[in-house]
C-alpha cells in the first residue's frame, strides 16, 4: 500500500481535490450552476445551520454522482447491535471481560458491521442525548458495503490488526495505539488484514472537542497539530450486482443498494471532517511534587453535555510517563465516583492490575461503585522505595469516562462468555493496617 497523505490540525477549514482532477473545486463559491468536471455539489451538515461559528460544522462534496442515488433502505438483521437499555436488570458490581474472542476467518467471515457488539451504554437516541460502547470483532474487509450512522459519531480504538479506512473524505490507514472519529453521516469502509478486535465509544448528539486546557495554558496534551484529516481520493466504480450502504438510525439497521462506489467525491472543502491521532504524540501532564493530579489531565478528546465542566464522554489514556511524586502513593488511588469508568488496554499491562486485565479485555466501574488497585498492587506500592521511576513503558490504558449512568447489555453481561466472574477477588486478601495506638505509618522497607 502506498503512503497516504494527510492534512494536520484539528477543526480547521480544508480544502482538498484529488490531484487527478486539479482545479476540481469551484472557485468562489460552493454552489456553481455547473460544477468543475460536471460533478454534483453536495453539502453534509454535522451541526444545525444556526450554531455559532464556532460550534458550527459542514463540509461541501464535489461527486460523480450524489449520496442520495441508492433503493429504498430495508431493515437487516441487527446482530449484537443495540441500543435496549434494559435487557437485563442493573449491575452495580464491578464489572471486568477477558479478551474479547475473535472469531476464527476460516470457521465463519465477519467484517466490521457484523463484527459490532454493543457492550454497555445509556440515554436516548432519538432525543439525541447519550452514548454506547461497542466491541467490534472482525476477520474480513467489507468489500463492496460501507456503513454510516445516523445516531452518533464513532471514535474507533483498534486493539489486534490495522484498518485500512476509506471515507467520502479520501483514505486512513489506523493502526493499533493510533485512533480515529468518524462523525456522524460520513460513510466509510474498513479493509482488515487479520483477525482484528477493538473499541468503539459512540456520542449522539454531540461532536468530540479537544478539552479546554485552563491554567496549562496554550500547549499540552493533545496538541492540534498532530489530528491528521484524510486528503481527496476517489473511484469512479460501478458495481455489477450492487453496492450495499448500511445505515444505522435510531438504533437499528438498514440497507440499500446502489450501482456504484459511494466513494466518489473528487474534492472536498469544509471543517467536518474524519480525522485520526496517534496517542504516541500525546503530551503529558503529571504532578512532579507530591499527590496525584486527577486524571483528567490525561483526556485527549470530550464530548461536552450541556453542563459546564460535565462530559456526555471522556476518551482518556494512560501512556508512559515518568513517575516522581514525594511521599505518595503512586498507583492510582481507591475511588468511588459520580461518572462511569470503562477501561480497555491495547497493549502491556495496567499499573493498578497487573493481572486479569489483559489487552483486549475491559472493565467498568458504574457510578459510586468503588475502585483501585488490587491487593498486591497496594502492598508492593506502600513499600516501594520512591526513586524516579517510569511507569506504563509498552503499555497504553485508555478509559471511556461519562456522566451517564450505563447499563450492560445482555452480551455484555452472558451472550459474549467473557465476563470474567471472580474479579471481585482480587481486593479480597486486603488487609487492615490500622495501628490505633501509633499515628506514625510503617515506612518503606
Amino acid at each position: 500500500m502506498a503512503e497516504l497523505k494527510y492534512i494536520p490540525g484539528f477543526g480547521n477549514e480544508c480544502a482538498s481535490e484529488d490531484p487527478r482532477c486539479p482545479g476540481a473545486l469551484p472557485e468562489g463559491q460552493n454552489n456553481p450552476q455547473v460544477c468543475p468536471y460536471n460533478l454534483y455539489a453536495e453539502q453534509l451538515s454535522g451541526s444545525a445551520f444556526t450554531c455559532p461559528r464556532s460550534t458550527n460544522k459542514r463540509s461541501w462534496l464535489y461527486r460523480i454522482l450524489p449520496s442520495v442515488s441508492h433503493k429504498p433502505f430495508e431493515s437487516i438483521d441487527q446482530g449484537h447491535v443495540t441500543h435496549n437499555w434494559d435487557e437485563v436488570d442493573p449491575d452495580p458490581n464491578q464489572l471486568r471481560w477477558k479478551p474479547f474472542e475473535i472469531p476464527k476467518a476460516s470457521q465463519k467471515k465477519v467484517d466490521f458491521v457484523s463484527g459490532l457488539h454493543t457492550l454497555c451504554g445509556a440515554g436516548d437516541i432519538k432525543s439525541n442525548n447519550g452514548l454506547a460502547i461497542h466491541i467490534f470483532l472482525c476477520n474480513t474487509s467489507m468489500g463492496n458495503r460501507c456503513f454510516y450512522n445516523s445516531d452518533g459519531d464513532f471514535l474507533i480504538v483498534p486493539q489486534k490488526g490495522k484498518l485500512h479506512i476509506y471515507t467520502e473524505f479520501g483514505r486512513m490507514l489506523v493502526q493499533p495505539n493510533e485512533i480515529c472519529v468518524i462523525q456522524r453521516g460520513m460513510r466509510f469502509s474498513i479493509d482488515v488484514f487479520e483477525e482484528t478486535r477493538g473499541y468503539i465509544l459512540e456520542v449522539y448528539g454531540v461532536h468530540f472537542e479537544l478539552p479546554d486546557l485552563g491554567p496549562i495554558g496554550a500547549n499540552g496534551l493533545a496538541n492540534p497539530r498532530d489530528f491528521l484529516i484524510p486528503v481527496a481520493w476517489y473511484e469512479d466504480r460501478q458495481v455489477p450486482g450492487g453496492y450495499t450502504v448500511i445505515n444505522k438510525y435510531q438504533g437499528k439497521l438498514f440497507a440499500a443498494k446502489q450501482d456504484v462506489s459511494p466513494f466518489n467525491v473528487v474534492a472536498w472543502h469544509g471543517n467536518y471532517t474524519p480525522y485520526k491521532y496517534n496517542l504516541e504524540n500525546f503530551m503529558v501532564i503529571n504532578s512532579v511534587a507530591f499527590d496525584h493530579a486527577d486524571p483528567s489531565i490525561f483526556t485527549v478528546l470530550t464530548a461536552k453535555s450541556v453542563r459546564p465542566g460535565v462530559a456526555i464522554a471522556d476518551f482518556v489514556i494512560f501512556p508512559p510517563r515518568w513517575g516522581v511524586a514525594d511521599k505518595t502513593f503512586r498507583p492510582p488511588y481507591y475511588h468511588r465516583n459520580c461518572m462511569s469508568e470503562f477501561m480497555g488496554l491495547i497493549k502491556g499491562h495496567y499499573e493498578a492490575k497487573q493481572g486479569g486485565f489483559l489487552p483486549g479485555g475491559g472493565s467498568l466501574h458504574s457510578s459510586m461503585t468503588p475502585h483501585g488497585p488490587d491487593a498486591d498492587c497496594f502492598e508492593k506500592a506502600s513499600k516501594a522505595k520512591l526513586a524516579p521511576e517510569r511507569i506504563a513503558d509498552g503499555t497504553m490504558a485508555f478509559m471511556f469516562e461519562s456522566s451517564l449512568s450505563m447499563a450492560v447489555t445482555k452480551w455484555g453481561l452472558k451472550t459474549s462468555n467473557c465476563l470474567d466472574e471472580n474479579y471481585y477477588k482480587c481486593w479480597e486478601p486486603l488487609k487492615s493496617h490500622f495501628t490505633p495506638n501509633s499515628r506514625k505509618p510503617a515506612g518503606p522497607n
